[in-house]
Order: C-alpha cells, then structure tokens, then sequence
C-alpha cells in the first residue's frame, strides 16, 4: 500500500511557481478579487487569501479546490469555470484539493447542493481578473491598446496583426500588472468550456485505483483501529472481558473510552478478528425500541394536541368543517442507512504540538472544531487533509468517527487509523429518520382544493415538513404542523433531508386529489400554480414560473397522455433551489408491472458540465428509486436488524431503467444540483404504479405493499 502524501499550502506555492518563474494570483474566496501578485522569485506575502490561480511559464494553470469531493465532480466543475472566464486550453487546467484553511476559504463543506451556487461567481471573477492581466501584459510587451486584442485558448491574440502570445510566454510580465479591481464577466452566450461534457478530472486515479480515498491512506509506524460501540441504542458498557483479545497476533491494545471499547493492532485484519473475541455485557441507559414500539408512537403522535405550527393560513377548521368532501391519508418511511461505499474512516495524529488529521468529511471546519473542543486545545493547532469521499450522502457531515479517531491517538499516544466495516456502518450509524404524515385535504362542491392540512411526526427528525414548499401560497387555508419524538436511535441528514420521503408523500397524496376530482394530475398541479400566482396566499417562497416550465418540459418530453400501453405517474418538486418533474411509465406484461423508463426535466440554472449534471440526475432518481422501493431499516430491542447487504436489499445495475434528462436552459446563475433530482422519483412511480394497478402506495419500501411483490425494475429484467 502507497503512502499518501500530505500537501500544504507552502508545497503548493513551491509546485506552481517554478525556478523559471511564472504568474500566481491569490484570490479572495469571499471577494473574489485579486489579494496579491507573487513575484517569479517565489515570495509570497502572507495575506488573507483563500483561494489561488497560478500560470506556469509552460503554460500549466492550477487551480485549489477547498471543497470536499465525495463524487458530485465539484474537483471538475470549479477548475472549468475558472478556465472559461480565462479563456484557458482546457488540456492544461489542473486541480489541486486543498487542505482546511477557514482563513482562506469560505463554506470549505459539501451539503446541500450549494457548493456551485457559492463560488460561481466568486471563481469566474478569478479567471477574468488573471485573464484581463495578461492581456495588459501583452499590451505593453506590443506597446498597443488593451481594446485591439482578444484571448482564445491560452493565447492572448493580435486582432488586428493576428500575432500571438501564450499565457506561460505572458506570465512573468503579467506578475507586474497592478491587480484590476473591476473586471468584466463574459457574457453567457459566448461560454466555450461551460455547459459542455467534461471527464471528471481524477477519472484516470479512480479508473487505476490511485490512492485516493481515506481507506488508502497509510502512514508509516501508524496503529489501526476497529471500534466495538454497543449493538443496541439505549445501552452501556457493564463490563468488558479483553483478555482473548489481547492474546492475538498483532494486537498491541484494547482501550475502553466514553461507551467504546477499542481493539489496536499492526493491521485491519488482526483486530478484526479480534475484536470479535471481546466479551461486553451491556445494560440498558435509555429507552430500548424496537420497530413496533415506533409503530404505535407514530399513531399517537398523529392525534396529539401538543403539535408545533409551522404554517398556518385563513381559516382552516371552517374550511373543513363546510367542505363537500374531504380526504384523508397517511404515509410513512421507515429509517434508512446511508451506505456509502466507502465506510467511515479517519486518521489522527495526536501530538505535544499540535493535531494530524486525514480522511474524508464532509464538514472539515466542523470536525476539527470538534476535536479541539474534545482535546481542549485551539482549532488553530489542528491540521486537516481532506481525501476524496467514497460517497456520504448526509453521513460524512457529522464528526463522530473523526473525533473516535482524535481521542483514541491522545490516549495511545501513537498515529492511529480508525476503520469502520460495513456492519458497523450499518448498525451504529445515523439514520434517515422515520416519520409518518397525515395530509388532508377539503373540497368544495366545484372541486376546488379549499383546504390543506399536513401534520408530519418523526423520530429525531426536527421538522419533518417544508411548510413553505408547493401547495403553500396556493390554496386558501392550510395548517402544517409538527410532532418530534426524541430517541436514542440516531439521525442525521440522508440525502435531500426530509424532501426524499415528504416529496413522495405530497405528491402522492395531490395526485390522488386530482383523481378524486377527475382532473388531469399535471393540468391540477398547473391550475393550483396559477392561482398561486394570481391570489398568492402568505408567503411564496418557491418559483412559480420555474416550477411551471420543469412540469410543461417533462410533459411535452414525454409525450404526457398520449401513450397507448404506457401507464404514466407524474411528481415534481422544489428542493435545494432547484426544481426537477419526473414522469414515470410503467408497462403491464405478463399480468406484472415493469417500470420501463423516467423522463425528468431539471431547472438547476446554468449547466457547468453536461456530464456532472447527467450523472447527478440519474444518480439521484436511481438512489431514489431504489429506496423507494427496497430501503428498510427496522428494530429489534435497539438493534439494527440488517447489517449488511444480504439482509439490505440495494436496487441492483439491472433493475435500473431507461432515464431520460433534460434540462431547462433559462440563462440564470446555477442553483445546485446534487440532491434535487431524488425527491420526485418515488411519487412518479408510485403514481405510475396506481395507474397500472389501481393500487395506492402509503408505505415504503414499496415491494412490501400488497401486489407489489411482482413488480419488475427496469428492462434488463
């Protein structure tokens, strides 16, 4: 196994500004403007910049990328929008992770789609500002007017004499030029290197199996570490036999700390095996839960009086209590692992002086405040050295295994790397919370939706509604409120937090209103947003216009109505500033459902990388189909009853159909992307399987609802 070696800033200012000099600009994260020019001699001065653009004379652009990489191609997106505001050669852009530095960098994190919308200005000011300083450069070196020249792949060009320069020709000369202060942006119609389909910059690394992720990570001399933490939620350690353990070849320690017992050892290997010779007693600590218990807690809080308000408009009881019809329905999901491929992992390295960390997180400046507090020393005195994320989907935004890791080196005294296997994962991690709602809706004789309630209960889910998302601002009188119950099990953000189930069940539940007034399920959602638009009641805090297009687009792309043997589910939601419709088809044959194929229509503003943004939408409709399908997590006495995936059933590469993406191309400055797309796809499949069925879904995972045993995923079948 490779070491992997750490990088720092000063190693980075050594790379990219070589002994034959070259042009480096740092840049402001939080202004995006240039903070300070470094000389060919190397000297940097020490300013609060975050971010750096460098030039080599060999024409070689380097960019950090301060945000985490877990595969959302963020490493690839932010090196493209700086090129194309540069007017760069592609081929010579490289990207370099950078190591936390909350004074260099602002929201160094990755959740909640936001990285793009961020930094897009930010980094496009970059690229302009280094680009409008070698075009004065060549100025100068051709004593002409900035105005009679023009950049085209990593040349500054003559327009009149059509002589050009290189930028690693210009770089020294453009090291000298005063910094703009005001420069500017292209405008978006001339982008060249943005929208188009770009490989993902570290595929040559995953495709060799480079030593790119936390589990490659090797230090000489360090420990390894397996954590054996209690099998059910609400115990503690009674008492701990370690004697078998401390026998075995290679293990140097068992180290007991907080609820924890800690096998160390020469290998990952030997304390496995290991750790599976402790002998622990455990004795209850808290209320121990099994999947019944939350059953019957769900049905009570449903009907509790103790419920927070979180939206309320006009006068709900007597739009209820004078409507001609009124509908009821519940939905509930049960708790979900986050599974990532890779499992939790970190590296520390506690000394005298100061703190080592390595590994992946999703929050960088949050775990190592964790451990500072944990340590009781400064932040200041901790280094973190990001790797790449083999997935996290919500996981990795929290610090528990990082702060394993930095407490187990204090108290050994040694490097230790703590590895997590996939039963720990599974069965000690934090869960998608379980929640169950309540929609109601009440008619008038006409039809129309006078009234709206939902009441959302979850399991250490916070608030488990969006209360301002679509149908709110539409429909005269709507109460939403919320139930929480707080439990031992933990929780923690699963990808799109709450929109991955309330999406379903909304949908789910305004599609069975439309049916019920025997309206077209997509012409009800348009008319509903219309009169949003027209009569707005309280705040609308959604788009009405975006959301109007993404639904006629995944319309109009899928033919909506018109198919013969195709039963057609519609869903679309507003989520993470973007806004994504789905239309899913199902096919009758041989008396079985098959789901053969998902259009979606995204509206995430402008698109960086056509092939960041595909993968992204068919990553999310396919983790959300699969969920909605098969995801199930259940209890036994505070245990997880699947711990692996012979007992957690995954949609498999086979059961995937054909999905369709196409993206609304309005111009406007991106929105985020990387959790949109999830939310509607278990609503337009179940709306899709009603049709075919004549059968509602109110529960997931949908193979466990009656007559949906047969159902076939995808044309591979």
């Amino acid at each position: 196994m490779e070491t992997l070696l750490k990088t720092n800033r000063r190693d980075f200012l050594k790379l990219a500004i070589t002994s034959t000099g070259g042009l480096m600009l740092g840049f402001s994260w939080n202004s995006a403007s240039a903070m300070e020019v470094i000389d060919e001699a190397g000297f940097a001065a020490d300013v609060n910049f975050n971010s750096y653009l460098s030039i080599s004379p060999e024409d070689v652009i380097t960019i950090f990328s301060p945000n985490p990489e877990l595969g959302q191609n963020i490493k690839t997106s932010f090196p493209m929008i700086v090129a194309e505001e540069l007017d760069a050669d592609w081929t010579k852009v490289k990207v370099v992770q950078a190591v936390l530095d909350t004074k260099k960098y602002e929201r160094q994190l990755t959740g909640g789609s936001g990285a793009i919308p961020h930094s897009w200005e930010r980094l496009r000011k970059a690229g302009a500002t280094a680009r409008q300083m070698l075009m004065e450069a060549a100025a100068k070196r051709w004593n002409v007017s900035v105005s009679t020249l023009a950049t085209e792949n990593g040349k500054v060009i003559d327009k009149f004499d059509k002589r050009t320069l290189t930028y690693g020709e210009l770089a020294n000369e453009a090291g000298t030029i005063p910094v703009p202060t005001d420069v500017k942006l292209k405008d978006k119609k001339d982008f060249k290197i943005i929208g188009q389909a770009i490989k993902n910059v570290d595929n040559e690394g995953l495709f060799t199996g480079k030593p790119l992720f936390g589990l490659d990570f090797y230090r000489e001399g360090m420990l390894h570490a397996m954590i054996q933490r209690p099998v059910s939620f609400g115990t503690k350690i009674k008492s701990i036999d370690s004697t078998a353990a401390k026998a075995m070849p290679g293990i140097v320690d068992v180290v007991q700390f907080k609820n924890n017992v800690a096998v160390v050892g020469k290998s990952t290997w030997q304390i496995m095996k290991a750790r599976k010779v402790l002998k622990i007693e455990y004795e209850p600590d808290a209320t121990i839960e099994s999947t019944p218990d939350h059953d019957k807690l769900f049905k009570d809080l449903l009907n509790s009086k103790d419920a927070t308000v979180r939206r309320k408009d006009g006068d709900v009881d007597t739009a209820f209590k004078n409507a001609a019809k009124t509908i009821v329905r519940e939905y509930q999901c049960p708790f979900l692992p986050h599974n990532p491929m890779e499992p939790m992992n970190f590296f520390a390295h506690v000394r005298a002086d100061g703190v080592e960390l390595v590994g992946p997180s999703q929050t960088p400046d949050m775990a190592r405040n964790e451990v500072a507090k944990l340590l009781g020393i400064a932040p200041e005195k901790i280094t973190l050295q990001l790797t790449r994320l083999g997935g996290g989907f919500g996981r990795r935004l929290k610090a528990d295994y990082v702060l394993e890791a930095a407490e187990l080196s204090s108290i050994i005294k040694a490097p230790v790397k703590v590895t997590w296997s996939r039963e720990d994962d599974m069965g000690g991690g934090s869960y998608r919370p379980a929640v169950r709602y309540r929609f109601e809706a009440a008619l008038d004789p006409n039809g129309k939706l006078v009234g709206y309630k939902l009441r959302g209960v979850g399991i250490n889910a916070g608030n488990p509604t969006r209360e301002d998302n679509f149908p709110s601002g539409a429909v005269d009188n709507l109460l939403i409120d919320s139930v929480e119950y707080k439990s031992a099990i933990t929780t923690g953000a699963w990808r799109a937090p709450i929109t991955n189930f309330l999406a379903y069940a909304e949908q789910s539940f305004i599609d069975e209103v439309a049916g019920e007034v025997k309206q077209d399920p997509i012409m009800f959602r348009l008319n509903l947003l219309e009169e949003a638009k027209k009569a707005p009641v309280g705040a609308i805090k959604y788009d009405i216009d975006r959301m109007k297009a993404v639904i006629q687009l995944a319309a109009e792309k899928s033919n909506w109505g018109k198919k013969k043997n195709a039963m057609q589910g519609f869903s679309v939601y507003f989520s993470h500033r973007s806004y994504v419709a789905q239309v899913a088809e199902v096919e009758m044959k041989g008396g079985k459902p098959v789901l053969q194929k998902i259009y979606a229509a995204a509206d995430c503003g402008v698109v960086v990388n056509i092939t960041g943004a595909l993968h992204q939408v068919r990553g999310g409709i396919t983790d959300g189909l699969g969920h909605a399908f098969y995801g199930s997590l259940t209890f036994k006495n505070g245990e997880a009853e699947q711990k692996n995936f012979n007992s957690y059933r995954l949609i498999r590469l086979k059961e995937i159909p054909e999905i369709e993406v196409h993206f609304v191309d309005n111009g406007i400055d991106p929105t985020g992307l990387g959790e949109p797309a999830l939310p509607p796809t278990g609503g337009a499949v179940a709306n899709a399987l009603f049709r075919a069925t004549g059968k509602r879904i109110y529960s997931q995972p949908f193979i466990k609802q009656d007559g949906l045993q047969g159902v076939n995923l995808g044309t591979k079948m």
